[in-house]
């Protein structure tokens, strides 16, 4: 069943298909990040800084960027025919690809083709960096995006949720670095509000009596504002999730520079969700408040991914989930690591007579090799007593004799 949920494609200088070699989709595409239920999926194209991240809504977001010129576009240019859907399985296998990891070998043949007609066919261009962000709460957040001019020309499709969760298989651990988007903290202060809204173009008035009391005020792109109030739960909860996020990718730019020099410079996959958007329609319901919130997402997350792509150099690709019903992660890591041949000998669970059989073979191995061993020193020790004591004995050639 195909659920409304959808995929944006986002490409600022798209190539032409002509440019595109037809090659096949068995070489790239990894983490698959989708989520079950309403949810939906988008992937954009981003270029040179001047482009910002794409947003989707029950869609995924898979902003991809170019560093300097089109031709290290890693998705497919907007003229192409996209697939009407796709499974959660085939957007993980994307993220796989986007991270230059072979597709895992359940995916169909179908599957493969989907891949072709969104990725660009070219297995030595893959930005080696993917971010997955799942957003619970709204689950068709297409009026927003389509309100965001970046955001404007992602091309959108359905995701298909036969299966519910599916999982972004990487390889050894020592060739991937995954750094979690979730971790929280509760050491936020009214400076670092009023910094926020600084940066959205808002402003933060503190309470003269309390800390982390005050009002907040977000302006929107239709010219209206978003005020949230510290001392409301929903708020707080909204407002600090937001700061969390955005202190956590600033922890995963840091991260990238100190891989940048080091000897081995993995890939990188960013996983995390965001359940601000859900508090708000919790407390005030899936219009107004909640909605307002999902455009501050998408500047914010549109900022974001300025930042990112200016300390990657654009090889950077963004998925953005969002998932209006399901309450867990659809789209979980996992490590597959090549077994060693011992490993694989190993495996099998030994019966009875096997074990009986090894340790007699091991236990006659021993006894014979200590005959042997006993005899010998025996014979040693016997001819060495009995050698004759001439000029001619070897042991004793030097020995001068009366």
């Amino acid at each position: 069943m195909i659920t409304e949920i959808s995929v944006l494609f986002l490409s600022n200088s798209p190539l032409n298909h002509n440019q595109i070699p037809s090659l096949s989709l068995s070489l790239s595409l990894s983490p698959s990040w989708i989520r079950s239920h309403d949810s939906s999926a988008s992937i954009c194209s981003q270029f040179p800084p001047s482009s910002s991240s794409r947003k989707l809504g029950p869609k995924v977001l898979l902003p991809s960027s170019l560093s300097i010129a089109p031709t290290h576009q890693f998705l497919r240019s907007n003229d192409v025919v996209k697939p009407d859907s796709m499974s959660l399985p085939e957007v993980s296998a994307a993220v796989s690809v986007l991270l230059g990891f072979a597709p895992p070998a359940s995916l169909s043949a179908a599957g493969s083709s989907k891949l072709n007609e969104v990725l660009v066919p070219n297995p030595f261009n893959r930005p080696h960096a993917v971010f997955v962000l799942e957003v619970r709460g709204i689950a068709d957040p297409t009026l927003v995006v389509k309100q965001n001019s970046m955001l404007k020309s992602a091309y959108e499709t359905k995701i298909d949720l036969g299966l519910k969760k599916a999982e972004i298989k990487l390889p050894d651990e020592s060739e991937v670095s995954v750094f979690s988007l979730d971790e929280q903290s509760a050491d936020y202060n009214d400076n670092e509000i009023s910094n926020f809204a600084s940066w959205m173009g808002g402003s933060y008035v503190p309470d003269t009596l309390e800390a982390l009391n005050g009002e907040l005020a977000i302006p929107l792109a239709n010219g209206d504002q978003l005020k949230l109030h510290m001392s409301k739960e929903a708020d707080r909860k909204f407002i600090t999730s937001l700061l969390g996020l955005i202190r956590n990718f600033r922890r995963a730019m840091e991260l990238h520079e100190d891989l940048l020099h080091s000897i081995h410079s993995p890939a990188e996959l960013l996983t995390g969700s965001f359940d601000g958007i859900k508090v708000l329609e919790e407390q005030y319901g899936s219009d107004g408040v909640a909605q307002h919130g999902m455009e501050v997402l998408v500047a914010v997350m549109t900022k974001i991914f300025d930042l990112l792509e200016h300390a990657y150099k654009g090889q950077i690709v963004g998925a953005i989930l969002f998932d209006g019903v399901a309450p867990v992660d659809s789209l979980n890591v996992v490590f597959t690591s090549r077994p060693s041949a011992r490993w694989l000998a190993e495996t099998k669970t030994p019966t009875n007579t096997t074990v009986v059989e090894v340790l007699l073979v091991r236990k006659t191995i021993a006894w014979i090799t200590g005959i042997i061993l006993l005899i010998a020193t025996l014979l040693g020790v016997h001819f060495l007593l009995n050698m004759p004591i001439t000029r001619d004995t070897l042991l004793y050639s030097n020995v001068k004799l009366d």
